[in-house]
């Protein structure tokens, strides 16, 4: 059943969700945010993309900042660039461009919101989308990224479970992990100070059980 209009979540939340969940949570349930370097630096980049005017070069039109939503999976949001490459002379073929500050992730979080971009774009306009790049400013060249069965299958699934987690409403706990030391948000998540209260309560916890475990016969 289509989401409905007031329903739709930002799109850029599938990343951030492909990342971690409580991040995704802090950001889009309690509203928290915070900037470190790496996100000024990629806020810059988008910047500097989405002002730049559309423009035709080689044949290509190049759209920028387009405005996209997906009723069917209940996204909103906006691509870096649109190209529309011509097919046979007169078809023209959209390929989503997405720019990312860095280099290329050992995860698939990138490629994730590149094809729910695609995928908003093909029910937008009714065409199919095969693949579509990533520009990353460290290399400064694009990573062609094929919009295969199993990226949309997986871009569909987080779809869903960014939905389910809105309904629910509750911020997963912290759990430390070394991807969190880049995390702009890591002084709101506090997740070695979490896991740290965990330790406090199995130790806790431990004392307790030993105290409640019976006592053995004294054969001195």
């Amino acid at each position: 059943m289509p989401f409905c209009e007031d329903d739709l979540l930002p799109l850029s939340g599938l990343q951030h969700l492909s990342f971690c969940e409580r991040q995704w949570a802090l950001i889009h349930l309690e509203g928290a945010w915070a900037e470190n370097r790496l996100t000024v630096e990629g806020k810059h980049l988008h910047e500097r993309v989405h002002e730049t005017e559309p423009e035709t070069r080689n044949g290509v039109r190049i759209a920028r900042g387009l405005r996209l939503r997906s009723l069917r999976l209940g996204l909103i949001g906006q691509a870096d660039v649109v190209e529309f490459h011509l097919v046979d002379g007169h078809c023209e073929q959209p390929f989503p461009v997405e720019y990312k500050r860095g280099r290329p992730k050992p995860t698939r979080c990138d490629e994730v919101q590149l094809c729910a971009q695609a995928l908003c774009i093909e029910e937008m306009l009714n065409v199919n989308i095969p693949a579509g790049a990533l520009y990353y400013g460290q290399p400064r060249r694009r990573h062609d990224v094929a919009l295969d069965e199993n990226l949309r299958r997986e871009t569909e699934a987080l779809a869903a479970r960014m939905h389910d987690l809105f309904r629910l409403g509750e911020t997963p706990p912290a759990r430390y992990e070394s991807k969190c030391d880049n995390c702009s948000l890591f002084d709101l998540c506090l997740p070695k100070s979490a896991a740290k209260r965990k330790d406090a309560r199995r130790y806790v916890e431990g004392i307790w059980t030993d105290c409640d475990a019976p006592v053995g016969d004294d054969e001195s």
